[in-house]
């Protein structure tokens, strides 16, 4: 039987893990593997590396025009949504309609690139950067930041360099960085031209480019790149060889961090250099086997994992463990699979519900109520919503073209201070359809948003009103 080999050697350097797999160090050894232990730590191996996987590929969809259309930019510049998608919508699942995308990809390994942000005056905004690994390294936006016109930098790992006056340093562990931008809008003609406006003064450019006229080049077209498979699909379709070859190639710019030994030191016992190709074809037959088999082992215990990735209260599910997740990789890989770009808590939490406070599916066949005591919506410091999903995730047609309710729809209070919404297929009646969300006849999917949620709903002090199904 042929042996997988590790000749590895780490060391910290800074913050950074830097791996020399170019030399065999003197104390280098031998070890082979059995079939168990392949497919354990090729199991291992592909939750680590799943969120770099997907993040590459959705890269490469994104980016793959030559200039700006649709949804889908060049590396390097932004691509704004200009207004909140209707029913007929596919494209995405859980669209939502409280703010606008504005959407960049950017290679910092030669250089930083600057971002800048207009005033946006007492408008809520956001800036979430995320590595490759989507760990959100940095959220600037009205809650940390504030909202006057600012200048950003984003430099990689092994930049060392200084910057203009007044523009702060935010450091990424790897060279691909996305930057998935969000500005609250009320949907109305008038409020979608003050965000276009915002949306136009959204500025990306190199280091080198800062202070001058500068025009962002034309992307390059790949015609090899699958634009219609979903990336999910593409990424799970991967076979063993081209995912972890694909994974060591990827590893050279956008390196392990400091935390993730151990979990390099497998990669090391597979064979896995950073730069190089996986010599998959050196394998043991047998081993080979135990590697195609972590992948479909990978997959199920990603998706497995929703049984211990949230917190269920009063009938709603939802997650507090987004954004960064330092060593839970299992974690962080099941909310690449299930909701990339996900934030941190403290700037969002998306709690959904699917049951009544009975544990019955949701059916546009009855009518729900969400009871909210007096003094008791949702504490946020930004805003909240109450969206109506399809069994699939996707808006419904109903006769208001109203996908959510929240405070913009100035909500009636009752006479105590409380406040109902209601949420069926059927009017509840004029004098109510300011707190009335529409359903659709069938099973429907309730999801709440919250941005910049105060402390006690993070700790889980405060909690949604369960939906209850009225008589």
């Amino acid at each position: 039987m042929k042996k997988i080999f590790m000749n590895v050697k780490g060391f910290l350097h800074g913050s950074f893990l830097i791996l020399l797999f170019f030399a065999v160090p003197l104390s280098a050894k031998e070890i082979e593997l059995t079939q168990a232990q392949a497919l354990e730590l090729g199991t291992e191996v592909y939750i680590y590396a799943y969120p770099l996987i997907t993040m590459e590929f959705t890269r490469r969809v994104m980016t793959n025009v030559e200039t700006v259309e649709n949804l889908r930019a060049p590396m390097g510049q932004f691509v704004n949504a200009r207004e909140y998608p209707n029913a007929s919508f596919r494209d995405v699942t859980a669209p939502n309609a409280d703010t606008l995308y504005s959407s960049a990809w950017i290679d910092v390994g030669q250089e930083p690139y600057i971002l800048q942000v207009p005033d946006e005056g007492d408008r809520y905004y956001l800036m979430p950067m995320l590595s490759g690994w989507t760990e959100v390294f940095s959220d600037p936006g009205t809650r940390t930041t504030g909202t006057k016109a600012q200048s950003f930098a984003i430099v990689g790992p092994k930049w060392t360099g200084s910057l203009p006056e007044g523009v702060k340093e935010y450091k990424s562990s790897t060279n691909l960085v996305w930057i998935l931008g969000r500005t609250y809008c009320t949907g109305s003609v008038e409020d979608y031209k003050i965000v276009h406006q915002l949306q136009d003064e959204y500025k990306l450019m190199p280091l080198s480019a800062y202070g001058k006229d500068y025009v962002p080049p034309k992307g390059k077209v790949d015609t090899s790149i699958d634009m219609k498979t979903p990336v999910r699909d593409q990424v799970n379709a991967l076979s063993a060889k081209e995912y972890f070859n694909l994974l060591s190639l990827l590893l050279k710019s956008n390196p392990p961090v400091k935390e993730d030994i151990e979990i390099v030191e497998k990669m090391a016992k597979l064979g896995i250099k950073p730069g190089e190709a996986f010599d998959f074809n050196s394998v043991d037959p047998q081993l080979q086997k135990a590697l195609e088999k972590s992948i479909t082992i990978g997959q199920k215990t990603i998706i497995d994992h929703i049984k211990n990735a949230s917190v269920i209260k009063n009938g709603w599910v939802y997650s507090i463990k987004t954004g960064t997740y330092g060593t839970d990789y299992l974690q962080r890989a099941f909310v690449a699979a299930v909701g990339l770009g996900a934030n941190r808590p403290q700037d969002a939490i998306y709690p959904i519900a699917t049951e009544d406070s009975q544990g019955n599916k949701l059916n546009g066949k009855n009518k729900y109520t969400m009871h909210f005591a007096p003094g008791k919506l949702p504490p946020v410091k930004g805003f909240w919503s109450l969206t109506m999903y399809d069994d699939k995730y996707f808006f419904t047609k109903n006769a208001l073209n109203r996908y959510t309710v929240s405070p913009r729809d100035n909500l009636k209070k009752n006479e105590d201070g409380s406040v109902d919404l209601f949420i069926q297929h059927e009017s509840p009646g004029k004098e109510k359809e300011s707190n009335w969300l529409p359903a659709p006849e069938g099973d429907f999917i309730l999801m709440l948003r919250f941005y910049w949620p105060e402390e006690v709903l993070i700790k889980g002090m405060w909690m949604p009103p369960e939906v209850v199904k009225r008589k």
